[in-house]
């Protein structure tokens, strides 16, 4: 089967108990998202904004009276898009528990089932600790963690024998229960009190439902908490229909669609599949959002609600094949938002959020070019868009303003000057001020403004253009450091630092590789193989580079990399003819496709040993704060499809492919890609028409 179901994405059991280094899984349908805690039954950050219970855990396990974390047992996880599974066993017990999210409905089922594997009847002691807590926060989420409220009326519904907490401040409340109903319900939780013969099976079902008020919550509850087997059962076949639509053309879930991959290379489908999922998996539509159906970027423990311009663009390709009609709604947004000052915008208020990222003009010109290269909307480069200076300029006009935006930062070396750390990768104190990735990223701007204005047919402002970015390349490189194969960064007072990152490997080779000479492709090659390389991942900063010592996250720092750097650099080394290296390292790294879509950062296996065979996801917690999902992951499809494949979208000159193969499977094929409204099949002998 080419459409993978639930069953063909699952993760691989990963086994972990209580302060391991380890990053729970999650779960979304659409209108929010739940982790579950390293416990066989707790759940935390159930979050459906505007509706928040905050990073919360509740639902915890209590068993013969004692926390489960603190046995020292170990749990097994395995996640599914639609569910988590978790497993168990303690002193004769077998431990089994079942997490989903109902499809349309701000609630969380657990299903917990108690076997006894002692051979002997047993008395089950059994508590379900709550913590409650919600509110309704209908304001910009621009912190990382969600808004709370701590002082909830809380009381006892004792038809129900239920927990439920009722906002003071705004109207929402939620609602804790179970079935079988407990033998008692204190203020803190559940008990249950069990005898088991050998062998003999007891099921609990949980529910935790949230509403605008109790009478709403309650209602859920009690649609909910007797039928939850069923309700996973809908939850599944609701996650198989949508990866179906994923892949099939005119489906109701996206405004367009993504070609299949037909091939018996394993690795290489599952890192499509997730790469996929890992755009899909952030799709909200939520009533309450006022730019419609969005795409968030972390899940689910940070920023929800929030979308990252940079995130975004790493997807772009996917966006721009599966809903091309909300990348373009999105586009509209941030063209009438500053993006030098955010990082980005929410759609619970549609607002701006966070610090200016230095990116952020690269990021519009790359979500803009996809746009139009594949679908062929070329009468938006004319649509009038509101402006935070006034006015409706053309779409074109904003785009010309991104690529020559540049100016604002330039310095007397020629080159832009991109601010401080937190503007660009916020934990590697060197890379500032002159960096080569976004100087290079300039010229690629400007060229690509040519290309549109030249289809425009206004020649003299494309050759201007071109110029500019040849002057731009000429003064770039002088930041490069023969020999060695990486490059400096230019401080404020003139200094050249020697700065080994990934970003500016991958974002100078991806934008200007025909720029630089065979020369600096070999030493750039020869410094990734060399310093940032690893089996499954990579160091998105050398071990080498003297500024490792000054942080641990792993998206940027030596510890590891964030979720697309490994697939940029695959596609930098397409880009130089490197296929054999890329294939190879591609195998490895689908093993990091082990652990469910793939997290904002993983650890390299040097520094974390590896989980579920491939590159371990970071921990949430401090220091490392990376969050278990990011939509990012878009990114392995674009590698996929344009660099293994080799297809070329252009802006108006028809699609081809040059794919290169390497060792990879002879007869794969896309099938259904649609370019400009046409479909196209893609072998290995090329791109043609359907």
């Amino acid at each position: 089967m080419t459409i993978p179901t639930v069953e063909d994405l699952r993760s691989a059991a990963l086994v972990h108990r209580f302060n391991d280094t380890f990053n729970p899984p999650g779960l979304t349908n659409f209108l929010g998202c739940v982790q579950a805690d390293t416990d066989v039954t707790g759940i935390r950050s159930l979050n459906f904004p505007p509706f928040a219970c905050g990073d919360v855990v509740t639902a915890g396990l209590y068993l013969e009276g004692r926390y489960f974390p603190s046995t020292g047992a170990p749990v097994t996880f395995t996640w599914y898009p639609d569910r988590i599974v978790r497993e168990a066993e303690y002193r004769g017990l077998r431990l089994r528990s079942t997490t989903a999210l109902p499809f349309g409905e701000m609630a969380v089922v657990v299903q917990l089932e108690v076997e006894n594997t002692d051979g002997r009847p047993r008395e089950v002691q059994l508590r379900l600790g709550v913590q409650g807590g919600v509110t309704k926060a209908v304001q910009a989420w621009n912190d990382p963690e969600p808004p709370r409220e701590t002082d909830n009326d809380m009381a006892v519904d004792g038809a129900r024998r239920a927990l439920t907490f009722s906002a003071r401040n705004s109207p929402a409340a939620t609602i804790e229960g179970t079935w079988p109903r407990p033998d008692s319900v204190e203020v803190t939780g559940f008990s249950y009190r069990e005898v088991l013969a050998p062998g003999e099976r007891w099921q609990l079902s949980y529910v935790k439902a949230v509403g605008e008020d109790l009478a709403a919550a309650t209602e859920l509850f009690d649609s909910l908490v007797d039928r939850v087997p069923a309700t996973l059962q809908r939850a599944r076949r609701g996650w198989n229909e949508e990866l179906a639509a994923l892949f099939t053309p005119g489906n109701d879930s996206y405004s367009g669609h993504l070609p299949l991959l037909e091939t018996t290379d394993k690795d290489v489908l599952r890192l499509y599949w997730m790469g996929a999922l890992g755009v899909a998996y952030f799709k909200r539509t939520s009533p309450h959002s006022v730019i419609g159906r969005t795409y968030d970027t972390l899940m689910p423990r940070y920023w929800q609600s929030v979308t990252f311009l940079w995130d975004f663009s790493l997807s772009s390709l996917v966006h721009s094949l599966l809903d091309p009609d909300v990348l373009r709604t999105h586009l509209e947004h941030w063209m009438s938002t500053d993006i030098y000052k955010h990082f980005g915008t929410e759609w619970v208020t549609g607002g701006p959020v966070g610090q200016w990222y230095s990116v952020n003009d690269f990021a519009m010109v790359k979500m803009i070019r996809d746009y139009l290269r594949w679908t062929g909307d070329h009468g938006w480069l004319a649509k009038g868009v509101r402006s935070l200076h006034g006015g409706e300029p053309p779409v074109v006009e904003y785009l010309e303003w991104y690529a020559r935006s540049w100016f604002m930062f330039r310095t007397p070396s020629g080159l832009a000057s991109y601010g401080g750390i937190g503007n660009l990768l916020e934990c590697v104190s060197t890379y500032i001020a002159e960096v080569a990735s976004l100087n290079a990223a300039n010229a690629f701007n400007l060229r690509f403004a040519a290309e549109v204005a030249r289809m425009l047919g206004r020649p003299d402002k494309a050759h201007g253009y071109e110029a500019e970015a040849r002057q731009l390349v000429s003064d770039l490189q002088k930041l490069y450091a023969p020999g060695r194969g990486f490059w400096n960064a230019r401080l404020t007072d003139g200094r050249m630092v020697p700065v080994r990152h990934c970003y500016d490997f991958f974002t100078v080779l991806n934008t200007i590789a025909e720029d630089l000479s065979p020369t600096q492709h070999a030493e750039m090659t020869s410094f990734f193989k060399r310093e940032l390389r690893t089996p499954t991942w990579m160091h998105a900063l050398s071990c080498e580079d003297t500024d490792a010592m000054s942080g641990v996250r792993p998206d940027h720092q030596w510890t590891g990399a964030y979720t697309a750097w490994p697939a940029q650099a695959l596609s930098a080394l397409y880009r130089v003819g490197q296929a054999d290296l890329a294939f190879e390292w591609m195998k490895g790294l689908a093993a990091s496709a082990n652990q469910g879509p793939f997290g904002q950062a993983h650890f390299a296996e040097s520094v974390v040993g590896p989980d579920g065979g491939g590159a371990r996801k970071s921990s949430p917690n401090l220091p490392y704060v990376c969050d278990w999902a990011c939509s990012a992951g878009g990114a392995w499809v674009s590698t996929i499809v344009e660099s293994l494949f080799g297809v070329e979208a252009t802006l108006s000159d028809g699609l081809s492919a040059s794919p290169q193969f390497a060792d990879f499977d002879p007869g794969a094929r896309l099938v259904g890609l649609r370019y400009q409204g046409a479909d196209y099949e893609v072998t290995r002998e090329g791109a043609r028409r359907v």
